[in-house]
C-alpha cells in the first residue's frame, strides 16, 4: 500500500480516481488546489504524488518544481491530453513519469508501483567508484567526491542501470523497460529529461558529460570513466 496525494482540481475525476486506487489498497488523500496540495506536503508527507497540471491558482508546473526543490518525492502527473509541450513542461519540472488522462486507475495504480520499486533496495554489492563518482547498490547512495548527491528513485535507477555495465549501449527502449516499466517508445521524452537532470546532478559540465554519454542514433552508455 502507498501513501498517496493526489491533487486534482476536477472533483469527479479526484473522488473516481481516489476510490478506484483505494480499491487498489492505498492510502489516498485528496487536495482540489495547488496550494492545498503543498500544504498537505506539511502534514504526513505521502509516498508519491499524483499532480494534475491544469489547477487554478498555482498550476501543477509549479507544484511540481516546488516539491522538486525540497526533495526527491517521485511525482506522477496527469494531463488532459498528449500535449507535447505539457509533457516536456512537465517532465522539465522533475517529474518522473505522466499519464494522459482519462486514465484507467489500473494503469495509474501500475505505474504508482513502479516509481516506488525504483526507490527499494534491490541488490547487494560492492561500492562501485568510478573516477569521482562512487555508487552504493547496497545503499542507494551517489557520492560525487565526498558529497551525497541527492537523486529521485528515477534518476538513481536510471543510473543503477547504465553503470550496470559500463560502456555498454542501452536504447531508449531498453531504459523505458528496466526503469519505467513499460516500452511505449513515444515515451522515450521521459529517458531524455531524466538523462538531463542526472546530468545536471553528476557531471562537472553537463553540456560535455562524461559519466551518461550520447550515442546517437541508439541511446546512451556510461562512460567509460
Amino acid at each position: 500500500m502507498a501513501r498517496i496525494l493526489l491533487i486534482e482540481d476536477d472533483q469527479a475525476i479526484r473522488s473516481g480516481l481516489a476510490l478506484a486506487l483505494g480499491r487498489h489498497g492505498h492510502d489516498v488523500r485528496e487536495a482540489g488546489t495547488g496550494e492545498q496540495g503543498l500544504r498537505a506536503l506539511g502534514s504526513t508527507p505521502p509516498d508519491v504524488v499524483v499532480l494534475d497540471l491544469m489547477l487554478p491558482g498555482i498550476d501543477g508546473f509549479e507544484v511540481c518544481r516546488r516539491i522538486r526543490a525540497d526533495g526527491d518525492l517521485p511525482i506522477i502527473m496527469l494531463t488532459a491530453r498528449g500535449d507535447d509541450l505539457d509533457i516536456v513542461g512537465g517532465l522539465e519540472a522533475g517529474a518522473d513519469d505522466y499519464v494522459v488522462k482519462p486514465v484507467q486507475p489500473r494503469v495509474l495504480d501500475a505505474r504508482v508501483r513502479a516509481v516506488l520499486r525504483r526507490g527499494a533496495p534491490a541488490e547487494h554489492g560492492a561500492r562501485e567508484r568510478h573516477h569521482d563518482l562512487t555508487i552504493d547498490r547496497a545503499a542507494l547512495t551517489v557520492h560525487k567526491g565526498e558529497v551525497q548527491v541527492s537523486l529521485t528513485p528515477t534518476e538513481l535507477r536510471l543510473l543503477l542501470e547504465l553503470s550496470r555495465a559500463p560502456g555498454q549501449v542501452l536504447s531508449r527502449r531498453q531504459l523505458l523497460e528496466l526503469v519505467w516499466e513499460h516500452d511505449y517508445l513515444g515515451d522515450s521524452r521521459l529517458v531524455d529529461n531524466c538523462v538531463q537532470r542526472l546530468r545536471a546532478k553528476i557531471e562537472d559540465e553537463p553540456s560535455r558529460p562524461v559519466f551518461v554519454q550520447t550515442v546517437r542514433g541508439f541511446g546512451y552508455r556510461f562512460g567509460p570513466v
